[in-house]
């Protein structure tokens, strides 16, 4: 059984690149869903099983902060990690990121190995 993943990103090139990359790693994928904020992000996340979601931090409505946050208040959603996508360089702002519930970070620009490398480190090997 594949893995289900919610890529959430204001612009519909990088969620494009981000599906593409998914492709390309190998990880065997059942669904690979798309929002371009937050707000739909949660919409998305109440009707549908997601394994994974793959969140830029930079978008408008609701950014990926806040999207991870939201995720935290529903019992349900808090268990599902989420990965932060950003070329934000701000390590500090990771760490941050990380401390408060964050899964990992990967930043752009990325390929496949180090997708299915991250996604090994937070599903565990046997989902990749």
């Amino acid at each position: 059984m594949g893995l289900r993943f919610l890529i959430v990103d204001d612009s519909a090139t990088t969620r494009a690149i981000i599906r593409r990359t998914i492709r390309l790693s190998g990880v065997p994928a059942d669904a690979v869903l798309e929002a371009s904020n937050g707000i739909e992000a949660l919409q998305m996340l109440t009707g549908e099983r997601v394994d994974l979601v793959l969140a830029d931090l930079h978008m408008p409505g609701m950014d990926g902060v806040e999207l991870m946050k939201n995720m935290q208040r529903d019992q349900l959603l808090a268990t599902i990690p989420v990965v932060i996508v950003s070329a934000d360089p701000n390590i500090s702002r990771i760490k941050e990121l990380t401390r408060n519930g964050v899964r990992g970070h990967l930043r752009k620009p990325f390929t496949p190995e180090s997708l299915r490398a991250l996604i090994e480190q937070t599903l565990g090997a046997a989902h990749a």
